[in-house]
This record gives structure tokens, C-alpha cells and sequence, in this order.
């Protein structure tokens, strides 16, 4: 049966294939997302039922490391795979700090860009791209980007939890690397990617229900995202459980008793 298009759905947009950006905006308890996309959700969290936490612990963690990168005096934010906007987004968090700084966000759904480019109308200081992460030269040389951000100064490059979609075969390591090599020293990378090291079995689950996603899923160990920070100086305390970067000693109980394997997710904080 075909779906209903919504009045807010970008022509061209294909509804009844499941968006991985679609499928997060549902995780978070958003709006946005087509039948097809609320499906495999769900198959998704049958497969792993704390997905959603792990969501809620991924943007925790934004919030977290773009507080601390903005009160280091970076002005500068390119999000890559940032996803459908929702409570809490980067320009939000940098600007309760500096009003100035300039965010870019880019995502190859078209669904999420459509909806940034809205909540950005009356934010001169934020943009959104349409463009694939995988395409280091073609999203640093977007108008959008080159025209946004001066490459010359440092810049905070926030990948949370987008390098999960890229496999092994796009050579994730390298992309990473081609983004560190065109920006600035002193520039910085905040990174979030779930691993298998945990809970392999469940892991293994997830993935499978990922292959019917626009994107498939590959998560990955530690010592693989260890690799994806070379030529960072990692800040403290490194590369560790994300529920573990810099807490928030104000942040109510943790919904999963502070079960790093429930989560399974490394971040880190890099420098150039």
C-alpha cells in the first residue's frame, strides 16, 4: 500500500524506504519520519530495547562537548551527518555561549535538510548543506561551506554517530583523515560510533534490520575508533564510554544504572 505523503515531505523524497535519519528523528521522539521509518524502528528496538537511550546519550553527549568547545573559543562548526533537527541543536547549544559563532550542518537525507533550512530562516549565523559526508572535497567546497566558514581558522568538526553508516569498503578512516587535513592546527573533532565489543550478539541484530535502512550499519571496536582519531590530540579523558565524557553532574540518574554495555557507544574529543 502506498504511503500518504505529508505536506511537509520534500518532493522526491522516497517514503516507503526507511531513512536512517528518519529512524533516529523517531528514536528521539520526533515527528518526522514516514510509516516505513517507525517499521523498522521498531524492528530495532525489539533486536536492542535501550536504542533509545542510546540516542538520548548521543545527543547528551553533543550538547556536553559543543558546550566545552565553544567555552574554548571555537566559532567555527561543521556537523556532518547531523541528522533532523530536534531540541537541543548545535547553533542552539554554541550560541547560548557566543551568539557570533557559525554553525554548518549537512546531511544527505532530504527530509533533514529541508527541515534545517526552515528552522535556520531567521538564524544568519546557521546554514544547512544537502550533501554526502563521504565527499570531503565536495562538501568543504559547497558554497554553503566555503562561503560560511574561513577553513583558515580552526574548526570543530562534529561527527556524532554518522561514521556508523559509512563501511569499511567507503573507507571511513581515510574520510576522517581528508576532513582533518583541510582544516586548520587547532582545529578539533568531536566523535560519537557505537561498538560491537559489548554485546556482540545484539549488535549483530541491529545490523541485520540496518540492511533494509538507506544506510547500513557497521559498528565497530574500540581500538577501529581509536584509529578513526589519528593525528588528534585527544582531550580528557580520551577515548572512553560516552555516558563517561566530562558527565554532567547536574544530569538526573542515569535510565540504565550507568551500564557502559547498555550503551555501547566511545566518544572522544580531538585536536588538531
Amino acid at each position: 500500500m502506498t504511503q500518504y505523503r505529508p505536506v511537509w515531505a520534500p518532493d522526491g523524497v522516497e517514503i516507503e524506504k526507511p531513512s536512517t535519519a528518519r529512524m533516529y528523528d523517531f528514536y528521539l521522539g520526533g515527528s518526522h519520519n514516514f510509516a516505513a521509518d517507525r517499521q523498522l524502528a521498531a524492528r530495532t528496538i525489539e533486536a536492542w530495547p535501550d536504542v533509545p537511550h542510546l540516542c538520548q546519550a548521543n545527543r547528551a553527549f553533543l550538547r556536553r562537548s559543543v558546550t566545552h568547545l565553544a567555552s574554548l573559543g571555537v566559532d567555527q562548526f561543521l556537523d556532518l551527518g547531523s541528522g533532523i533537527p530536534t531540541a537541543g541543536n548545535v547553533h542552539e547549544v554554541v550560541h547560548a555561549i557566543n551568539p557570533d559563532a557559525r554553525v554548518v550542518y549537512v546531511d544527505a537525507d532530504p527530509v533533514a535538510i529541508a527541515h534545517s533550512k526552515a528552522l535556520l530562516a531567521q538564524v544568519p549565523e546557521a546554514a544547512a548543506v544537502y550533501a554526502d559526508l563521504r565527499d570531503p572535497d565536495a562538501v568543504l567546497d559547497s558554497p554553503e561551506v566555503a562561503g560560511f566558514l574561513d577553513l583558515a581558522r580552526p574548526v570543530a568538526l562534529l561527527m556524532f554517530a554518522a561514521l556508523p553508516f559509512v563501511p569499511d569498503s567507503d573507507d571511513p578512516a581515510g574520510i576522517v583523515a581528508a576532513y582533518r587535513d583541510k582544516t586548520a592546527p587547532g582545529s578539533y573533532l568531536a566523535l560519537s560510533h557505537g561498538t560491537g565489543d559489548y554485546r556482540p550478539e545484539a549488535v549483530r541484530r541491529v545490523e541485520d534490520v540496518y540492511t533494509q535502512a538507506s544506510h547500513a550499519m557497521r559498528l565497530r571496536s574500540r581500538d577501529d575508533i581509536s584509529a578513526l582519531m589519528d593525528g588528534y590530540e585527544l582531550l580528557d579523558p580520551g577515548l572512553v564510554d560516552i555516558i563517561l565524557w566530562r558527565p554532567d553532574p547536574q544530569s538526573p540518574p542515569d535510565p540504565l544504572g550507568g551500564d557502559v554495555t547498555r550503551y555501547s557507544m566511545f566518544a572522544a574529543v580531538g585536536r588538531r
